[in-house]
């Protein structure tokens, strides 16, 4: 790899090879869709904007550390928001960091959460053609992920079906705040799509459903809120364990995205103590829970705790599986992970091979 140097100024880092399984893309406008949406939907866009459960879930209401969630050094030259300029995403993060392969998890315009589930089927489908139009297209790297408007399972299976044949995309993207816990049979026609299709489904953070972050309401401050996403994690696992999804569909393969990765062994390991004692409510299981966490679960690793002893760390790794960790950055938001630095412990070149590129590689087939 030759020497690249950043915009802002870092060498490039020669060895580096990584797959980065969290890119968040931007538009600069709704009108980058227009293109590939009806225009009676057109006209709905800009007659009625779009129509989520709670207000003001688009204007980011919470004050972060940075603007807009994002690195202060995001902003293109150019203008626009970050994550919206290929050039900049380029120079920035993908040569400098020896980026082989990135996944796009567009998350921002809540195409699964609108209210108006046929503006929701259309808007996923646009952003779906988006994805490879503006970005795949253009940079070989980067792959898309199947955006469905998850509360209407007869489109979300439609959409699947219509992209699971095309290279550009390598998963199904799922927001976690959904109507109803994410394992309920409502959901299970995404997930037999999923299976039959030999797609991943990636569970995101995000999503806007009306019902409060976490369990006991709303909260007063964004570090809460930036707290209740392992909550949400947590009990979207639990839902896909208990509710049977991995018993019905033994193909499914989950990558549990953004949602730290401290809770993992603890929260399995109580769910195995429940299941010992109580286990005649779920006959449907067969095995323990975190059997089908083991089999079936994967973890991004943005944001991963940073415990004062490396050891701790690697115990973690042992704990999860070193198998089942998938390397992210989260790029361009503010708590990005840098690879040359993510790792707070002294790997091995092995293991961070494994950690950077080749668990990623596997699981998606790719490479």
């Amino acid at each position: 790899m030759s020497t690249l140097e950043l915009d802002r100024g870092r060498p490039t880092e020669a060895k580096l090879r990584v797959i980065d399984c969290d890119i968040h893309p931007a538009m600069n406008a709704w009108t980058e869709v227009h293109p590939y949406l009806a225009k009676k939907w057109i006209e709905h866009l800009t007659v009625y904007g779009s129509h989520l459960r709670h207000a003001f879930s688009e204007a980011l209401t919470h004050p972060r550390m940075s603007p807009d969630a994002a690195r202060v050094d995001a902003y293109p030259d150019e203008g626009g928001p970050p994550g919206s300029s290929l050039s900049l995403m380029r120079s920035q993060h993908l040569d400098p960091n020896g980026v082989a392969f990135g996944m796009l998890i567009p998350l921002r315009w809540n195409p699964g959460s609108q209210r108006n589930l046929d503006f929701g089927v259309a808007l996923t489908q646009a952003m779906n053609t988006w994805q490879v139009e503006r970005w795949v297209k253009n940079e070989p790297r980067l792959r898309a992920s199947i955006l469905i408007a998850q509360e209407d399972t007869v489109g979300s299976v439609a959409e699947i079906e219509a992209r699971a044949s095309d290279p550009n995309f390598t998963q199904i993207l799922l927001l976690p705040r959904t109507d109803e816990p994410l394992g309920r049979r409502r959901y299970w026609p995404i997930f037999e799509a999923a299976a039959r299709n030999n797609l991943p489904v990636a569970v995101h953070v995000g999503g806007t459903n009306g019902h409060p972050s976490t369990g006991g309401g709303w909260p007063s401050y964004y570090m809460e809120e930036h707290h209740a996403v392992a909550e949400t994690m947590q009990s979207v696992l639990s839902s896909l364990v208990f509710e049977g999804v991995f018993e019905r569909f033994p193909a499914l393969r989950v990558v549990i995205m953004e949602g730290g990765l401290g809770w993992i062994p603890s929260f399995s390991a109580r769910m195995d103590k429940h299941w010992l004692r109580l286990r005649s409510e779920v006959p449907h299981l067969k095995r323990s829970p975190s059997e089908y966490v083991r089999e079936h679960v994967w973890f991004t690793t943005q944001p991963m705790e940073e415990p004062g002893r490396a050891s701790q760390l690697i115990d973690l790794f042992d704990r999860i599986g070193w198998d089942r960790l998938l390397f992210s950055t989260d790029y361009p938001h503010w708590d990005f992970d840098d690879p040359r630095h993510a790792f707070k412990a002294p790997l091995s070149e092995a293991q961070r091979a494994q950690l950077l590129y080749g668990n990623a590689q596997a699981f998606y087939g790719i490479g």
